[in-house]
């Protein structure tokens, strides 16, 4: 009986010691939506073929910043929505933009914008994300960004636009 329990001992032993040795080999768990092509609803943008949105969804870099990592261009599943790209990977939430969105009813004489880079946001928040929408240029522009995915995807964005979209005055009504 004791050599059966100090067999099972070892047993256990040599296992935890082999896991220890060779790892997991860096694997993640693959978190359904994480991977393959990313389905997105389409939902209106009037102004999804504009010229505007045209030229930015062109120019629009292949890496966003995601703390200390670096999210490269999901593919998205068809029907994909005009004027829409996505960012992330098996570790991080999908950061998507969409061009050519209707003005914000949010967005209000009042409003508390944020300047990034020369370029001005209205936050919508949500339950994990926040969507940021540009308000000051030719085309509105939304951006959902995850809650743990830090300001880079924002900064990348503002300095694309402030680059290629000349700056209009906010329009806070209809």
């Amino acid at each position: 009986m004791l050599a059966a329990v100090g067999l099972a001992v070892l047993l256990a032993i040599g296992v935890a010691a082999l896991g220890l040795v060779l790892g997991t080999g860096n694997q993640t768990e693959d978190v359904p939506g994480r991977t393959g092509p990313l389905a997105l609803v389409s939902i209106d943008a009037p102004d999804s073929g504009s010229p505007a949105c045209v030229s930015l969804i062109e120019k629009l870099p292949v890496g966003l910043p995601s703390g200390k990592d670096m999210l490269p261009r999901r593919e998205l599943a068809a029907p994909a929505p005009p004027a829409t790209v996505a960012w992330g990977d098996a570790k991080h939430d999908p950061v998507v933009l969409r061009c050519g969105m209707p003005r914000p009813s949010e967005l209000s004489a009042t409003s508390q914008l944020r300047v990034i880079s020369d370029v001005q946001w209205l936050q919508l928040p949500g339950s994990g994300s926040s969507t940021w929408v540009i308000v000051d240029r030719g085309a509105y522009v939304a951006l959902t960004v995850p809650d743990d995915a830090g300001t880079g995807p924002l900064q990348d964005i503002s300095t694309t636009v402030r680059d290629l979209l000349p700056k209009q005055p906010v329009k806070t009504s209809s």
